[in-house]
């Protein structure tokens, strides 16, 4: 388990390395890689543990040297975000029940579900922007709109808004910034960063949770 986190830890940190070297070995078939990952980030509720936010500012970074079509990247990326969104939806309106009955499963935890539920219900429809930038709640929060049976035309609306926030503005700020000397001589620590400032919201949800249990003792 150890070694599967520092393996992914090392990967995160050289995010930019080894997107250059699946350029060098597939070409324009990275267009296809980078699609099927936003896409299953987004649109599989197992798999919440893949990169979103450091993956679309690298590609951008990546753009910037000539290596992708930033504006093709963009487009494609956002249909992967909200196409992804969309399955994720329509699977937890139709089975997302039935899937998360075992409290204690190992791919379908529960708890997960309920803090993004509640996440949801306490923001309304502007949590479907805001998860966009949150890791975890991002897969589980369209999961959580389609088991509350939100709105679908309302649902799509929020969702394609965030979409365009999420994937837009990252890759761009990758393209415009992802190259400053002293962004690029220090990439990793912007990649953890990006990371750290993305998991800040959950982070802060946490502790407020567990100050209000303390008073409450």
């Amino acid at each position: 388990m150890m070694s599967f986190i520092a393996t992914c830890f090392q990967f995160i940190a050289h995010l930019d390395v080894h997107l250059q070297q699946l350029v060098v070995n597939y070409g324009t078939w990275i267009y296809l890689i980078l699609f099927l990952i936003i896409f299953c980030e987004t649109g599989l509720v197992v798999a919440p543990f893949l990169p979103g936010d450091s993956l679309l500012f690298a590609a951008g970074s990546l753009a910037a040297i000539g290596s992708l079509n930033v504006h093709w990247l963009v487009l494609l990326l956002l249909i992967a975000a909200i196409g992804g969104d969309n399955t994720n939806y329509a699977v937890g309106r139709f089975i997302g029940l039935k899937l998360f009955k075992n409290p204690d499963s190992r791919w379908f935890k529960r708890a997960y579900l309920e803090k993004a539920h509640q996440f949801y219900e306490k923001h309304g429809p502007k949590a479907i922007i805001m998860a966009r930038f949150m890791p975890i709640l991002r897969t589980l929060m369209p999961f959580s709109a389609g088991v509350a049976h939100m709105t679908y035309r309302r649902y799509l609306g929020f969702d394609i808004l965030g979409g365009v926030l999420w994937v837009g503005g990252i890759v761009y700020a990758g393209y415009f910034f992802g190259n400053i000397p002293i962004v690029k001589q220090n990439f990793s620590l912007f990649i953890f960063a990006i990371i750290g400032v993305s998991l800040l919201p959950a982070a802060w949800g946490i502790m407020a949770g567990y100050m209000r249990r303390k008073r409450a003792v």
